[in-house]
């Protein structure tokens, strides 16, 4: 059985975050042949394209850590009705100095949890847009805009609910076939120019 290695970003930068747990979850529930990593964010300086001559050791070791991956699992709460900063911080660094964009070909998941009925839905859109720029293959579906009640999700515990457990396995059961169908794909493959 082939494993593949999926790196994660947790968008918050907060220990106790609910995404945070989200992700323990998703980390719990994966398939055998899903290895599932976190790329930490929270060490990183802030983007400034004068830093591109000399990139930092720390962002260097980022950008490294995003190549080394089949494929990455976005999880991520929504602040004010965007994309967390550290998060967005994060993802300009991956993609520079221009020309070396870390992320280029790469089949990426994007979920994410909150306490409202949105659930993380208007930042996930805003990250379908840049990691679509970004030469990415998006899973369009399923979607994982979860709101954790106290039903589904135990904060103290990490405890997930049976529906709740049901869902991410499902998702993360789509996701291994996407992985399957996209990571080893040669680059021109989605060439529409190429031979």
């Amino acid at each position: 059985m082939t494993t593949y290695k999926i790196g994660y970003f947790v968008g918050s930068l907060a220990e106790s975050s609910i995404n945070r747990k989200l992700a323990d979850a998703f980390v719990a529930l994966a398939p055998e042949s899903l290895e599932l990593v976190e790329i930490p964010i929270k060490d990183l300086p802030l983007y400034s394209h004068d830093m591109d001559g000399d990139y930092p050791q720390v962002a260097r070791d980022f950008k490294a850590a995003i190549e080394s991956v089949d494929a990455l699992l976005v999880i991520t709460p929504e602040y004010n009705r965007g994309v967390p900063g550290g998060l967005k911080n994060a993802i300009d660094i991956a993609s520079r100095p221009w020309g070396t964009n870390s992320f280029a070909g790469k089949p990426v998941a994007i979920a994410g949890a909150s306490i409202g009925a949105v659930g993380t839905a208007v930042a996930q859109q805003q990250l379908r847009g840049i990691f679509g720029f970004l030469d990415t293959v998006i899973m369009g579906q399923p979607e994982a805009y979860i709101q954790l009640t106290a039903e589904s999700f135990d904060a103290a515990t990490g405890e997930t609910s049976e529906s709740l457990a049901g869902f991410l396995r499902g998702y993360l059961a789509t996701f291994e076939s996407f992985v399957v169908r996209h990571a080893e794909k040669p680059r021109d493959a989605y060439d529409e120019t190429a031979a």
